[in-house]
């Protein structure tokens, strides 16, 4: 069966909407300076910013709810989940389960937060002798009624272990699938937390992220209903599915 598609370009808007049981989406990208000293701080003026809500963008990053360090000093969530891709850079993670962890460059972190928990998500700039892009998604998946009072779950899905799926088209262009929830035809993906919807084998629930060399042709696997809906963000490059062109 084929899938409602819904097609949103992030250079738009850096919330990107969803469908339940996808929240939405938030990209954050930014090209940080080198750090300062050892500090894990940026090694610039933060004069003319917004300190603890600064969203501007200003210079190509932002401090976001940060003061030194940019990033999300701890904040309550319940009721979903959030999975947050990183593709470059760092976070570092502390929760009032007591996780923690120091996760980037690849790796996922899915947190079920259920009947609540509140959580740290900060961006230590590793590097003080050049600058620290910082890349990553996160998503916010609903939970089932039955997981919205369930224990608070953390779980990590490290770069080195997280399927991939590569291959070449037809003209011998290339593409690479990062598969993080939902199997990509044949390829299964690690474990979800239980009380995900993407634990139920009936879901139809998948994330990927996908690369494609220029030119190169995909065809995702079928979905398992006809009213399942698929939402793609088109990061960068020009994008053309079933005869419509999205630009970056």
């Amino acid at each position: 069966m084929s899938a409602i598609i819904q097609k949103f370009s992030v250079a738009d808007n850096p919330q990107l909407p969803g469908m339940d049981p996808f929240l939405f989406a938030v990209h954050h990208y930014d090209l940080y300076p080198q750090a300062k000293g050892q500090t894990m701080a940026p090694d610039a003026s933060l004069l003319g910013r917004n300190i603890g809500m600064d969203f501007s963008g200003k210079d190509g990053w932002s401090m976001y709810h940060g003061t030194t360090v940019p990033g999300f000093p701890s904040h309550p969530h319940r009721g979903f989940e959030t999975i947050s891709i990183v593709e470059e850079g760092y976070v570092d993670h502390t929760d009032s389960e007591g996780a923690q962890a120091r996760y980037g460059d690849g790796d996922t972190q899915w947190l079920t937060t259920g009947a609540g928990t509140a959580h740290a998500e900060m961006f230590p700039l590793l590097h003080n002798d050049g600058p620290n892009p910082h890349h990553m998604f996160q998503i916010w998946l609903n939970l089932p009624p039955e997981g919205k009072e369930a224990k608070p779950h953390f779980q990590m899905f490290w770069a080195e272990d997280t399927p991939h799926v590569t291959g070449t088209d037809d003209n011998g262009h290339g593409y690479d699938v990062k598969v993080i929830a939902g199997a990509f035809g044949d390829t299964q993906p690690l474990a979800p937390p239980p009380e995900s919807w993407a634990a139920a084998p009936d879901s139809d629930v998948a994330v990927w992220v996908l690369r494609l060399q220029p030119g190169a042709q995909l065809t995702l696997p079928p979905t398992n209903y006809a009213e399942t809906i698929r939402t793609l963000y088109s990061l960068r490059g020009r994008l053309t599915i079933e005869g419509e062109t999205l630009e970056q």
